[in-house]
């Protein structure tokens, strides 16, 4: 016993002053952040959204309401955010916080930023957005980037957006604003607070000036908050002033709403539209809109859900301490016991029943507001377990076979060996090489996501994202990353596929046919139709592990990406749902492939000046259906790149009803027709959205 003490003692001291030294070194922090993560996520649902708190999103859906009925392309006219301002207004809201830049003056012209400035001014509680940039030269440090003179002066508050974000890019916490020239500048999410006079001006300074963070509380998404879209205030101001607005009035889509539904409410504007809003990482979702942030630190101070760090040093050292402790207390005296199966029962135990009991703790412990230390506790509790057990093997020959055995029961060595097997592809890295990308999304994904429950929802994403990705990669496709509904693939990396662009194209249609014969199923789940756009790009990239030493993915980066994913989107513009570029048509001929080709356009995609010449592959079997089809399109579209619009139209026409890419050239020729063609006519279809 004297022997088992004297062990216990000086295997504690060790693992203690250890992971005392680790936990002040940071050594541990990146996993507590992860674990901080892990709680956050899963206590999220216990939180509901603070009813006072509204949040109205530019969403795709409002955007094509809006080209489509009002003529708007993006960015809208400020006027829209005049209108949105007056019917919170009338609805005497408490304020309302945008989360957008106006830093530029409108392309529609001075009086419509003066439209919105007024409607600011009758408000009088617009919080409207001031970024800070890092500036050395400035002695502050930060350099403000406000709104244009008109709207500046027009606002009730100016608020900062700028968030913090830990070392691993993600956000938990964040500030209650900026100090700059002797002005307070409260965060976006503090507005509200301020409008309502929870804040005194001397408590907000001391807290800005202090530095002081708030840590987050977050629901479990954005949608927790129920966000109204912009087309619906606006299509309710439309009607307000029309007289036609009532408490019970409503569209045949349920899209009105009366004002009176936002009395007393904080009101967050902003972008949640695809490529369009800010993403930040939080935790949790990796993709969450920046938006959110705002409205979380807003749904945090106003419900005083704040998280209380109580991870600091004295804390985690007294858990570290009590963890070690128990993790070198146990096996001494379990191996005394005669008994094999008794030794190895009390051996599973001795490890399982404090890591629940801690690990239960901290999690409600999180939910109730308290963020305690969980992985430097849990390192020095198994340093401790096995440091005790390895001493002990070594000094107990007799007790090796009855330590193997009962270790075996819950330890494995297989995750260590994968861990350092090969640690140069740990390294980060890339190279420089030609690959086809693929980058595929659901069309309407956002309806349909808003349509089922979470069970359902990830049911659906799960079946849609294993048959695609067993298509891709058993054609020698490298998954790089999901997003949401989004695949996102490439080929001839890892591993060199001189036939790179036909496994890409051949499986980009294999995809939409596997996508057809899975139509019941899914349409179970969703109810709707379900109908992907892909688009394949081939040229070069640099690929390879990019991201930080902690954390980092095999991915690909480059323009070629970059067009890969605009072809994605432009798909809506020709109504089709494939489309590669002239590169990987070429490629893929060159290899063999036994695919037909329909040339689109000649498409000058957003960002670029030059137009490229994109293509939609299709089998030889819908190429033989749609025959007589695509001949007459190749004639039109010939006519069209004359600039023969009259023509062109009239071939387009013939054949609209059955190809909506040839519905779409003919609305486009009659456009044309009515304006002079220009001097520089190349027959390029501009873009003009991403």
């Amino acid at each position: 016993m004297k022997k088992h003490a004297l062990r216990f003692t000086m295997v504690s001291i060790a693992v203690f002053v250890l992971c005392f030294a680790l936990n002040i070194l940071g050594v541990f922090k990146f996993l507590e952040y992860k674990s901080y993560d892990g709680r956050m996520s899963r206590t999220a649902p216990f939180y509901q959204a603070d009813e006072e708190i509204a949040v109205v999103v530019i969403d795709q859906d409002s955007l094509d309401w809006a080209k489509e009925e009002l003529g708007w392309s993006w960015p809208w006219p400020r006027s829209s955010y005049a209108d949105m301002v007056r019917y919170f207004n009338i609805a005497k809201a408490s304020c309302v916080a945008f989360d957008m830049m106006y830093t530029e003056p409108s392309l529609y012209g001075e009086q419509d930023d003066e439209d919105f400035a007024k409607a600011n001014q009758e408000f009088g509680k617009t919080a409207l957005a001031v970024h800070f940039l890092a500036d050395e030269n400035d002695e502050e440090g930060v350099r403000p980037v406000y709104p244009i003179e008109t709207l500046k002066n027009s606002a009730g508050i100016l608020s900062s957006v700028v968030s913090i974000t830990d070392f691993d890019t993600v956000v938990r916490r964040n500030r209650y604003g900026f100090s700059y020239g002797g002005k307070i500048f409260p965060q976006l999410g503090c507005a509200p607070l301020v409008f309502k006079d929870l804040f005194s001006e001397e408590e907000l300074k001391s807290l800005i000036e202090n530095g002081k963070t708030v840590n987050l509380r977050f629901t479990s998404s954005l949608n927790d908050y129920i966000p109204y879209s912009a087309k619906t205030i606006l299509k309710s101001w439309k009607a307000y002033k029309e007289g036609t607005l009532t408490e019970d009035s409503s569209d045949e889509d349920s899209d009105l709403i009366h004002p009176g539904n936002f009395e007393g409410m904080a009101i967050f504007a902003g972008v949640y539209a695809p490529g369009l809003y800010d993403i930040c990482s939080t935790p949790v979702s990796q993709v969450y809109p920046g938006i959110g942030v705002h409205v979380s630190l807003c749904d945090t101070l106003l419900n005083k859900n704040e998280i209380t760090n109580l991870s600091t040093i004295l804390p985690t050292t007294i858990l570290i301490f009590i963890m070690t402790i128990l993790g070198s207390a146990f096996i001494p005296s379990i191996s005394s016991l005669k008994k094999k199966r008794a030794a190895v029962a009390l051996s599973v135990a001795a490890v399982l029943v404090p890591i629940i009991i801690f690990t239960a703790a901290a999690y409600i412990l999180f939910a109730n507001g308290i963020w305690i230390s969980l992985v430097s506790p849990l390192i020095a509790f198994f340093l401790s377990l096995i440091s005790t057990t390895v001493a002990g093997y070594f000094s107990e020959g007799r007790q090796k076979k009855y330590i193997k055995t009962a270790f075996s029961q819950y330890l494995s060595p297989i995750v260590i060996d994968e861990l350092m097997a090969d640690p140069e592809k740990l390294k980060l890295g890339g190279e420089r090489k030609e690959i086809t990308c693929y980058f595929s999304d659901v069309q309407g994904f956002t309806s349909i996501s808003e349509g089922l429950d979470p069970s359902e929802l990830t049911s659906f994403l799960n079946e849609y994202t294993s048959e695609m990705s067993a298509v891709i990669m058993n054609s020698g496709g490298t998954i790089d990353k999901y997003e949401g509904d989004a695949i996102i693939a490439f080929w001839n990396a890892p591993t060199d596929q001189k036939d790179h662009a036909r496994r890409a194209l051949e499986a980009a249609i294999q995809c939409q046919e596997r996508l057809e014969e899975m139509q019941d199923s899914l349409v179970k789940i969703s109810k709707k139709s379900i109908k992907q756009r892909i688009g394949v790009n081939t040229g070069f990239a640099v690929v390879g592990n990019m991201g930080s030493k902690m954390r980092f993915n095999y991915t690909m980066l480059g323009d070629s990406v970059n067009l890969a994913s605009r072809l994605e989107g432009q798909n809506k513009a020709f109504g089709t749902y494939t489309m590669c570029s002239s590169e990987s048509k070429r490629a893929a001929s060159e290899h063999g492939t036994n695919l037909k080709f329909r040339e689109l356009a000649r498409l000058q995609v957003v960002g670029k000046k030059e137009a490229i010449t994109v293509f939609e592959p299709m089998s030889s079997a819908t190429f033989s259906k749609r025959e007589k089809i695509l001949e007459t399109f190749e004639k039109a579209l010939a006519l069209f790149y004359k600039a023969d619009f009259k023509a062109a139209r009239e071939l387009f026409s013939s054949i609209a009803e059955q190809d909506t890419a040839a519905a779409n050239y003919a609305q486009k020729c009659a456009e044309l027709e009515k304006s002079s063609v220009p001097q520089d006519w190349d027959g390029r279809w501009i873009a003009t959205s991403k």
